[in-house]
């Protein structure tokens, strides 16, 4: 593979791992944070390559993301905010985890129905990925039974009980939050097929 061709792949999910790992400590209302909608374009960018350049290629810019992440949770375990380190041990594990999974899952499906309508394989394996992305996170970061990665942070905030998205049936905050983040990357997975179609007929003719 020439590098000259991978290189904006890795150069594009850098971006959206350090965009979404700076933006996630704002919050956008009761149960986002701006990260939420930087970071599903990591799908993006994973698809983009995999449809012109192959699965292969896509998972070495999973890769270069991956290792992204990981340089920017161990900046953020340096960083004190005000209720401890910016990125504690468990939500390292989970990002890591949960970026790892998702998209290497994503490679595979996109892989799988590459033969099928155009926006079959972008479509399905965005929200396969973002399913699982979006569940492994949480589930690992916040959840109660998750608690002894890490014993000595207090995520009693994340489990207390609340109606869900503060309407539905009563559940741990976290399960609001993950709903929410999850939702906002099913909405935006149906807007990034316009990109996608953009960029692919512009990149296309360009592939080997």
């Amino acid at each position: 593979m020439n590098m000259q061709r991978l290189l904006p792949g890795i150069i594009a999910m850098a971006a959206v791992v350090v965009a979404s790992n700076i933006l996630v400590q704002y919050l956008v209302g009761q149960w986002l944070t701006w990260g939420a909608f930087t970071y599903p374009f990591a799908f993006l960018v994973t698809d983009v390559m995999n449809r012109v350049y192959g699965a292969a290629t896509a998972r070495k810019v999973v890769l270069a993301g991956f290792v992204t992440g990981v340089i920017c949770s161990l900046i953020g375990s340096q960083i004190q905010g005000e209720f401890g380190p910016l990125v504690t041990l468990r939500v390292a594990i989970g990002s890591g985890t949960a970026f790892l999974v998702a998209q290497l899952v994503d490679v595979f499906v996109f892989d799988r129905l590459r033969k099928g309508v155009w926006w079959r394989a972008p479509f399905v394996s965005t929200l396969v990925g973002s399913t699982l992305d979006t569940a492994i996170f949480f589930s690992i970061a916040f959840a109660a039974a998750f608690s002894w990665i890490e014993p000595s942070n207090d995520v009693s905030w994340a489990n207390e009980v609340l109606p869900l998205l503060g309407v539905g049936p009563e559940s741990p905050l976290w399960v609001s939050l993950a709903v929410a983040d999850w939702m906002v990357k099913l909405s935006l997975a149906l807007v990034a097929l316009v990109p996608f179609r953009l960029i692919i007929g512009w990149l296309r003719p360009q592939a080997v």
